[in-house]
Order: structure tokens, then sequence, then C-alpha cells
């Protein structure tokens, strides 16, 4: 040991001074020579790429003047090294910098070959502080992500409790039920608690107990299914069951909703708005997805001119409402794609009678156990002031703006190019006191193309014979 204690000293011993000077240079990020005095006499960077260009203004000043307040007592600690073989150990200081964040250096001092100069050596820590920063950045957002995880957990244990819907979690592997709410119990006759980890179904009747299976797997392979009537085992209670399929990163989960009807089939809540539906004075539509009318009450009867509604079921709307394969197609087409459609201009069409202008508003509802668009239609009611040809028309040019993206624009243009050309001949026909051969020289038009036109438009009696 004394050996090879003795070789490193022989070692060290024969470097220059030159190349002892070297290599404490490019071993380090930063060196300093500090007088007896504190004073720093010369810097030495150990990289050019450092970045640390900034500790050579230091030279000429206090040593202790180039950090921050809070390292002043660990400036003084570097100073203190006696002998000339005495090591200071590493001390982290923070020098300011101009409009930036303070530059951190760890140093460590020993004294100089001559007795009185400090020689400073010193690694820049910006690496380690930048990565503390990011830990420290990655800690805080891991905790506000945690915050609000668990704020939505309360939020959602508060509805899961206070739901008056009765509802389940069932692990779909196992078909134990994982959670069910308090509404579950009431519904059941046991407990929540005591539901959880019970085999799903039971308590039913073995038909409503195989229905629940062949539900479970069809709602397993589609994700979704149209619910069902179960029977309580005794037969005395009927439910409503609705299943769908939810994925978590443990496993795929059914979540199961109860619901007991009344006598009809319907809770008393669902049977007041029906009835309130019912007697509307808005006609009011259900249809498919496709457009046949599932459901209507008495306004829409009255409006098409029909005695009851078992001449509209499973009819398809476009029968009165529309021109046929435009209007309809693309109210449905829209109500596909957005949940809603405000203030649709179109005509209706009664089985008696003549076409009535009416707006109507419509709603999807794709995501719920029967898929159906909803519709409400009324009269437009026309303004006193507006009588005759003429004062017709502008208001017609207002229904055309209205339909501005609810409409595609070739139907836009085709529609509003006929409104002008109607409006053009009327008003030809006005200045040349009806005569047609007139009227139509003023519009460069040939006489058969206008009489083509008037009977297009429906404008005067071709027959009168007036040229």
């Amino acid at each position: 040991m004394s050996s090879v204690q003795h070789s490193s000293t022989h070692l060290v011993d024969s470097l220059t001074a030159e190349l002892s000077a070297s290599l404490i240079t490019e071993s380090n990020d930063v060196s300093l020579v500090v007088d007896e005095d504190g004073i720093v006499r010369d810097v030495a960077l150990g990289s050019p790429e450092a970045g640390l260009e900034v500790a050579l203004g230091w030279i000429g000043r206090p040593w202790i003047d180039t950090v921050t307040p809070e390292s002043h007592a660990k400036i003084t600690a570097l100073l203190s090294v006696t002998e000339k073989d005495q090591l200071s150990r590493w001390r982290q200081v923070n020098h300011p910098m101009d409009g930036d964040a303070d530059l951190p250096i760890t140093y460590k001092t020993m004294r100089g070959a001559d007795g009185k100069s400090i020689i400073a050596v010193g690694r820049d820590l910006r690496h380690i502080s930048q990565l503390q920063q990011r830990l420290l950045d990655v800690q805080q957002s891991l905790e506000r992500d945690y915050e609000r995880l668990h704020q939505a957990e309360i939020r959602y244990r508060m509805l899961f409790t206070m739901a008056t819907e009765a509802i389940l979690f069932i692990d779909a592997d196992s078909r134990k039920i994982v959670e069910a709410n308090p509404a579950a119990g009431k519904l059941l006759d046991r407990p929540a608690n005591k539901l959880v980890n019970r085999t799903f179904p039971r308590g039913f009747t073995d038909n409503s107990n195989d229905a629940i299976e062949d539900l479970l797997l069809r709602v397993r392979a589609a994700g979704r299914a149209e619910g069902i009537i179960v029977r309580s085992a005794t037969g005395q209670r009927s439910f409503r069951l609705n299943a769908s399929l939810i994925r978590r990163e443990d496993g795929p989960y059914y979540l199961i909703r109860l619901h007991a009807p009344d006598e009809n089939g319907r809770d008393e809540l669902s049977q007041k708005v029906i009835d309130v539906v019912n007697r509307s004075p808005d006609a009011f539509v259900v249809t498919d997805p496709e457009g046949r009318i599932m459901a209507s009450n008495r306004a829409f009867l009255d409006l098409c001119s029909i005695a009851t509604d078992l001449q509209v079921v499973n009819q398809p709307i476009e029968r009165w409402l529309g021109r046929p394969g435009v209007d309809v197609s693309l109210l449905l087409r829209n109500l596909k794609n957005r949940p809603e459609v405000r203030q649709f201009v179109t005509t209706l069409t009664p089985d008696y009678g003549d076409p009535i202008d009416v707006e109507l508003s419509a709603v999807s509802a794709l995501d719920s156990d029967d898929p159906c668009f909803g519709f409400v239609i009324r009269r437009q009611i026309a303004s006193s002031a507006a009588s005759g040809a003429t004062a017709a028309m502008p208001r017609s040019i207002e229904e055309m703006t209205e339909l501005v993206g609810r409409v595609p624009l070739k139907d836009l243009v085709r529609e509003t190019t006929d409104i002008i050309e109607r409006m053009c001949i009327e008003a030809a026909l006005k200045m040349t006191d009806d005569s047609r051969a007139s009227a139509a020289e003023m519009l460069g038009l040939s006489r058969q193309s206008l009489y083509v036109k008037l009977r297009r438009y429906g404008i005067g009696d071709l027959d009168d014979g007036k040229e």
C-alpha cells in the first residue's frame, strides 16, 4: 500500500506547473485564482461551449461580490483553507445573472504553490438544476392531475349515490356485481353493499335470466342492444333492463340500468310528458332514422287532414312534408351528423287541401335505446302587410337567406334564380300592361321562352289570348 502511495506521489511531483494547470482547467468547467485578499486574479474556462463567459468579468472583483447574499458564508468557508495540501469540501454557490436565473456552481478550493493564493475549481450545476426543475414541474403536474381526478371521483360518487335510476356495474368476465347504487338496492329489496360480489343475473325468473344472458351476449358483441322487460323471481314485479358495455384498463364491464315501469310500461313522469305533447298546439312527429313515422300527436293529424294515427304510422314523413327527395332527405342527413336543426322552412301537403308553408325544428336521438328523430312543425304566419305577388317575393328571399347552412348551395342558387326570374317577368308584364310580346322583347326572350316560363311559374292566364 505504501509503495502505491509513493508511486502516486512521485507521479504527481513529476508534472510540470503548466501541465498541472492544464489538467485542472480541462477537468472542471471553471477555475479561479484568488489572492489572499479574496480578489479574483485569473479565470480559466474548461470549454468554450460551456456558456460561462460571464466568469471572465469577475477578474479584479472580490470573489464574494460575484455571488448572491445567501452564498457569502460559503465563499468565506471556501477561502478559509490554510494548509497547502488542505482541500475544502464541495460547496454550491449561486452567481446572479442579469435578467436570467442564478448560475449555480459547486466549488472546491486549495492553496496555491506560493502558499498565499487560492485555487478554486468549479462545476456547472445548471443541467442538474434543470433536471430538478423538470422533476418539480412533473411532480406539481401529477399533483394537479391527482386533485382533478380526486374531484371527479367525488362528483361521480355523489351522482352515483344520488341517482334515482338503479345502476349496477358488473365485471363482464366473472359476472360479479362490482358496484351498486342505493336506488338499485331499493329496487331489488337488498342493501346496495349486499349486492356487491353477487353473481348477476340473480333474483329473476328463469325466462328472464335467459333473456338477460342473451342480452349481455349481444351487448358484448355489439356494444349495445335494445332493452328488455324482466320479472322478479316471485313474478310480482317487472323491470325494464338496459345494458351497455364499457371498457376500462382492467377489462370490460357491463353498465346495467334497471327501471320499474308502471302497468302501462311507462313511468309517471314519462306519461305526463306524452300527455303534454299530445295536447300541444304544434304538430309533433317521431320518426326512425330512415324517416318512417313512429308516432305523432293530434295537431299533426289535423294539419295533414288525417283522422287517425294508424294512417301515418310506418309511413314516410316525406309523403306530407317537403318536396319529395329534397327537403326530407336533407333533414335526415343533417340530423345524422348534428344533434338538432332549427327553423327549417318548407311546405306540408295535407291529404285534402293546398300546400301549407311551415317551419320546423328537429332533434336527433340516435344515442337512445330506440334511435329516432323528433320534429316540431308550425304553420308560418304571413304578415298582414304582405299582399300580392310583389309583397310575397321579398319574404321568400328572406326565407332563402335563412336556409344558408341548412340547404346545399346548388339548391339555394336554383331557388334564388327562380325567385329573381319570376320577379323580373312579373315586373315586365306590369310595365307593359300585361302585353306578353312587349314583355318578351323587354326581357330579351323569345315569345315561346316567355310562355314556358309563365307556365312554369303559374303567372297569368295563358288562354286569355292577350298578346
